[in-house]
């Protein structure tokens, strides 16, 4: 009887390795494919500041963001939400002034899902080495709320328009 219940317990554990197996290969890991729809008033203004700032080479994406392709790398590409990927970066307002960076000799690293709404749309954009500029309307980044310390303190503010530079180091 002891051996049947064993047995019983191992079949389960299996079927339930082969599903998590499943749905790690297949992307499904919980993180749900965002929809969101940025506001032309928030394309607009985001072209604006570009645009104010002098910058020319930016593209804007049918998502709504707008990018800059510094160096596109080379190999892996992220391949779904529930990459694991490894980033260096620094996120500012369009202002210059930083709001985050990783630290010097420091790799962040997290699944794409994770991730802000825009970052989860542009790194695709990437391969493994490659660096971009990503300019993001708050409909992508935080929206309407705030970014808050686990002091309650804003880090940084609603509605916010970001920057960021980003260095994709790896990607599993």
């Amino acid at each position: 009887m002891m051996v049947k219940g064993l047995l019983f317990g191992l079949i389960i554990i299996s079927i339930i390795s082969a599903s998590c197996q499943k749905n790690k290969t297949s992307g499904v890991c919980g993180f749900p494919t965002s929809n969101v729809s940025v506001p032309d008033s928030q394309v607009r203004a985001t072209q604006d500041s570009i645009d104010t700032l002098g910058i020319t080479n930016a593209i804007q994406d049918p998502a709504g963001f707008f990018y800059h392709i510094d160096s596109s790398g080379s190999g892996a590409s992220v391949t779904g939400l529930c990459s694991t990927i490894y980033v260096t970066y620094k996120g500012t307002y369009f202002n210059g002034v930083a709001f985050d960076s990783t630290a010097a000799n420091y790799v962040a690293s997290f699944q794409l899902g994770a991730a802000l709404v825009g970052w989860q749309k542009a790194l695709p954009l990437l391969k493994k080495g490659g660096g971009m500029t990503l300019y993001l309307p708050p409909a992508l980044a935080y929206g309407s709320n705030a970014y808050l310390d686990s002091f309650g303190n804003v880090l940084i503010p609603a509605s916010s328009y970001l920057v960021f530079d980003i260095h994709l180091v790896d990607i599993q």
